[in-house]
């Protein structure tokens, strides 16, 4: 990684913890795919939503579970990368609120972390 490129090999990674069904994946990665801010980012391709199979810290794959990865790509990616991880954050709180209102049962937890794409 050439010096000042600090953000550019960096993403976001979601991780639902807890009872979390295969189903919250799916309905979460639909979720963030339209939250304005995050939509906007990606059709301007700034922005590539993923899931992929859950790792530990190693990159070795644990098993059954996905987590999602919002990969930051393009010249903005050091400009925008807090603004970015809040914004997810947000994002994951209002799913978390909605699946509440419209399921039976508490939500998943859900861990939002900056993550080396190069780690993985």
């Amino acid at each position: 990684m050439a010096e000042g490129d600090g953000v550019a090999n960096q993403g976001i990674r979601i991780r639902l913890v807890g009872r979390a069904a295969d189903s919250d994946i799916g309905a979460l990665r639909k979720w963030l795919e339209r939250e304005k801010p995050l939509e906007e980012r990606v059709r301007a391709g700034q922005l590539k939503i993923h899931e992929r199979p859950r790792t530990d810290e190693t990159g070795t794959p644990m098993g059954v579970g996905s987590d999602i990865v919002l990969i930051v790509t393009g010249a903005a990616a050091t400009v925008v990368f807090q603004e970015l991880l809040d914004q997810v954050r947000r994002a994951v709180s209002a799913w978390r609120d909605n699946r509440r209102d419209v399921e039976d049962g508490e939500p998943p937890e859900g861990r939002v972390e900056p993550v080396n794409l190069d780690d993985r």
